[in-house]
């Protein structure tokens, strides 16, 4: 079994995107994170609704994507820039999980603010993991940007 966990939420498949290709080159094993409520698919609507919880520090239940990280070493956890910050599901994943003697690899999608907040955010939530620089993705996927972040962090 590889030990490796590629985790993410993705509301219009940037998000995904970015970890399937992750998954692809690393052979790692794909966890969507899907919330009991969906956000809208308006994006108007859909930033409003994000916004009032990441102010509210809210963590929606999940429905998926949940279950044990006990088996791997590895996880690359994967979110949407919303509001210079990590998406609600995945505050409810890192908040419900031991990361521990783990490596943890952030990646995001972005529509041109980088990461902002994203790895200091997800390292607060992190209870003593190993963190390596992430990577953050503007625009379209290209395998090999990846390919160059995977060997300069030193996990190809």
């Amino acid at each position: 079994m590889n030990d490796t966990l590629i985790v993410y939420y993705s509301l219009f498949h940037n998000t995904k995107n970015l970890a399937l290709e992750i998954a692809k080159q690393t052979g790692g094993t794909l966890r969507e994170l899907i919330p009991e409520n969906n956000y809208s698919f308006d994006y108007n609507t859909a930033a409003k609704e994000v916004r009032n919880q990441i102010t509210r520090g809210f963590c929606p239940k999940l429905i998926f994507g949940n279950e044990s990280i006990d088996d791997y070493r590895t996880i690359f956890i994967g979110t949407p820039n919303w509001f210079k910050t990590i998406a609600p599901p995945v505050l409810s994943f890192l908040r419900q999980h031991d990361f521990a003697d783990k490596t943890v690899i952030p990646f995001c999608t972005h529509g041109g603010g980088g990461f902002c907040q994203i790895e200091n955010d997800i390292a607060k939530e992190c209870s003593k993991p190993r963190i390596l620089p992430g990577i953050a993705v503007n625009g379209a996927i290209v395998p090999e940007e990846v390919t160059n972040w995977l060997e300069a962090i030193g996990y190809l």
